[in-house]
């Protein structure tokens, strides 16, 4: 259990398009109970199909998998960019089912990194429980990290943390969907 779940924790600390769509969603996501809901959300459908594919239910090809996990962080981006004040975008109203439905892709991509690990052929449960415990631990661990970041920021510099925050966050939308495009223009072009 403890193996699979470090290898969980650090597989999503080493894999940039997961922690670049959980960022988006740290972005997006004000209330800190409704972000940690939507990244559970989140684990519990990379969960289902990580599951279904290593059990060998749910077969599909990986790259347009990872072409649409791009795809998906490219949404995240344009919510960040379309956000008004006044105006509750759908990731920031239904964050939960968002991070349900992507993650249900994300699973698909994780399947890829974890076949290359393997699995015990006598505990694959017990391996897949404590592979996605650890995915969830990763990812609560950034929020944290990314949360401190922010504490720190407003409590060394208190005013320049309004203003900053009116130029931040489009700033980091384009960063954002830049990144996510040019994943997504790489990985179509890899079919």
């Amino acid at each position: 259990m403890s193996t699979y779940f470090w290898l969980g924790f650090q597989h999503i600390l080493e894999g940039v398009d997961h922690l670049l769509f959980v960022f988006a969603l740290f972005i997006l996501v004000r209330d800190p109970w409704r972000l940690v809901g939507a990244i559970t959300a989140f684990t519990v459908a990379h969960s289902l199909t990580l599951a279904m594919a290593t059990l060998g239910v749910l077969r599909v090809p990986s790259g347009p998998v990872e072409a649409i996990i791009a795809l998906s962080i490219v949404f995240l981006a344009l919510e960040i960019l379309k956000r008004k004040e006044g105006k509750i975008r759908l990731a920031e109203q239904y964050p939960w089912i968002v991070s349900f439905c992507f993650g249900l892709l994300h699973g698909l991509g994780f399947a890829g990194a974890l076949s290359e690990i393997g699995l015990p052929a006598q505990d694959i449960p017990a391996a897949l429980l404590a592979f996605n415990l650890g995915v969830e631990g990763g990812q609560l661990a950034f929020i944290a990290a990314l949360s401190l970041a922010v504490f720190i920021w407003r409590l060394l510099a208190p005013t320049a943390s309004s203003r900053l925050h009116m130029i931040a966050t489009p700033t980091t939308g384009y960063m954002i969907g830049a990144v996510s495009i040019y994943w997504l223009v790489e990985r179509i072009s890899g079919f």
